[in-house]
């Protein structure tokens, strides 16, 4: 079977709903459909919202409702959760929200679920779920959300009205080999966080791979990884733009979180060697410059992982500079581009 390019699989975005320094929320999700409206022109396959919570540069912790304004205001473009975390929530509850946004918006929503909370252990125990029991129950939840969306399961004492019968695919998230061992023993689609977790992407999706059952939902493995992207007309003018990634990747390790912040001329004297190195390492899956850098180093990430979709997420404070970098990503696939 010949190499699949990095023209030849589908783009598609993670959208973590970011709120940036001087605006609310309110605004955020003005952007979020605005992007959300230019990427479906563009021809991207997915737009995806992650659940997080307690994060003051974060606006998706009420994720599935901002899935319903996301496709309500689109028309064609996939919709869905990058992720659910099913920790947080009682299986039947998100069969019945995902059974009414597929009801709404037919053949379009989407269900990624992960297994960690999404928030710190503070917040995760304010949302009402332990999370060491509800974690180490996940296998068992996505198989009781498979149960709910079946229409097998019309005789059953406990029934998810709407979701039952409805076709919402249902897609495993993870950083780690085991969301990779269990997506490949229910044969499901697996979607890697590479984008935040480097370490441990390159084995969980071999062993996805070789260890890939064929289901009812899925004859052969799929994999999709999610990464960095931030892209402009020039490298520099890129460059610049990713100091607000920067900023915000230092707050997560330091444990000083903002909004995101407008880009600087350097970051001397906002990281340390420490945070410099740490962010790095952390987000090693980063592709940062103009068309011609970004899809040469995209090339060569395809030609090591042979993806099936190419997930991106762009941490961008100006939100047309964000659109645009989404074009230039999306005109990398109108040439081919070399890897050496």
């Amino acid at each position: 079977m010949a190499d699949k390019l990095i023209q030849d699989i589908p783009f598609s975005i993670l959208d973590l709903a970011p709120i940036t320094e001087g605006n609310n929320a309110g605004i955020t999700f003005q952007n979020s459909l605005r992007l959300a409206q230019r990427v479906e022109e563009l021809g991207f396959r997915r737009y995806w919202l992650a659940e997080h919570h307690n994060m003051e540069s974060v606006a998706s912790s009420a994720t599935s409702v901002l899935i319903g304004y996301i496709a309500g205001g689109t028309k064609s473009i996939r919709v869905g959760s990058g992720g659910i975390m099913l920790p947080n929530h009682a299986p039947l509850v998100v069969a019945e929200q995902f059974g009414t946004l597929a009801s709404l918006y037919p053949g379009r929503i989407d269900l990624g679920l992960g297994r960690a909370p999404g928030t710190d252990q503070v917040t995760a125990r304010a949302l009402r779920r332990n999370y060491m029991e509800s974690a180490q129950d996940f296998p068992d939840d996505v198989i009781a959300l498979q149960t709910y969306f079946s229409a097998d399961n019309k005789n059953a004492k406990v029934r998810a009205i709407p979701g039952e019968g409805l076709d919402v695919p249902i897609w495993i998230l993870g950083s780690s080999t085991d969301s990779a061992r269990l997506a490949a023993h229910l044969g499901l689609p697996y979607a890697f966080a590479s984008h935040f977790a480097p370490a441990h992407f390159l084995d969980a999706i071999e062993l996805y791979r070789r260890n890939f059952r064929p289901s009812a939902h899925l004859a052969q493995p799929y994999v999709m990884a999610c990464v960095n992207v931030i892209a402009a007309d020039t490298n520099e003018e890129a460059e610049r733009l990713a100091t607000s990634f920067f900023q915000l990747a230092t707050g997560i390790i330091t444990g000083k979180r903002r909004p995101l912040q407008p880009p600087v001329d350097s970051m001397d004297g906002l990281w340390g060697e420490y945070e410099e190195a740490a962010v790095r390492q952390m987000m090693k899956y980063t592709f940062i410059g103009d068309r011609k850098r970004v899809g040469k180093d995209l090339a060569y990430f395809q030609q090591r992982t042979q993806l099936d979709e190419l997930m991106v997420t762009s941490h961008i404070y100006d939100p047309q500079a964000r659109i645009h970098s989404y074009e230039v990503l999306k005109s990398v696939q109108d040439e081919r581009v070399a890897v050496g």
